[in-house]
């Protein structure tokens, strides 16, 4: 799950990529007044970001913050990893910081880790396709981001169980066919 954390973050370098083309710095009690996010929290998740190279900052009543590239280079992915880590849901399935689960007896012979990098992969392309422009661009409501279909058919799951009802496999009984 998404942290707070990662969503102020990506609200708050959402708003300074709506003032790139200013050339504007923005301090951190404007930002923080902006997106509605508590401005000791958003100085922690600044500096973190600027500490990886996705911001820089400037001391002085001019200074503030503003994003180091621009807003089309940076990815939502970018922003995620960054502040919560791999997007993989287990550490067997990321790529950036991939390790063997803690309760592992083998990982050549998981059966979890093939769904789960399945996942992971999905997650990792609509959120590294998506970038602070686009979402900076969609100033009303933003409209659902259009990625490629990346959902591949397990061949080792039967049709018949891929469409079952609330993840029930299992026929339906006669008694339960007739009420």
């Amino acid at each position: 799950m998404l942290s707070s954390k990662a969503k102020y973050a990506l609200r708050a370098v959402v708003c300074l990529a709506e003032h790139t083309e200013d050339g504007i710095w923005l301090q951190t009690g404007e930002v923080a007044e902006r997106e509605q996010v508590p401005r000791k929290f958003l100085e922690a998740i600044f500096v973190q970001l600027r500490d990886h190279g996705i911001l820089e900052s400037r001391r002085g009543a001019q200074g503030g913050y503003r994003l180091l590239r621009q807003p089309a280079a940076i990815s939502v992915a970018d922003i995620i990893r960054v502040v919560d880590g791999p997007l993989a849901l287990t550490p067997c399935a990321s790529r950036t910081r991939f390790r063997q689960c803690p309760d592992c007896v083998e990982i050549g012979l998981c059966r979890l880790q093939p769904v789960m990098q399945l996942a992971r992969n999905a997650v990792a392309d609509i959120l590294e396709n998506c970038s602070l422009a686009q979402l900076a661009g969609n100033k009303e409501r933003p409209q659902q981001v259009k990625a490629k279909p990346t959902r591949k058919q397990n061949p080792h799951i039967p049709e018949t169980k891929r469409h079952g009802r609330r993840g029930s496999n299992a026929p339906m009984s006669q008694s339960m066919r007739s009420n």
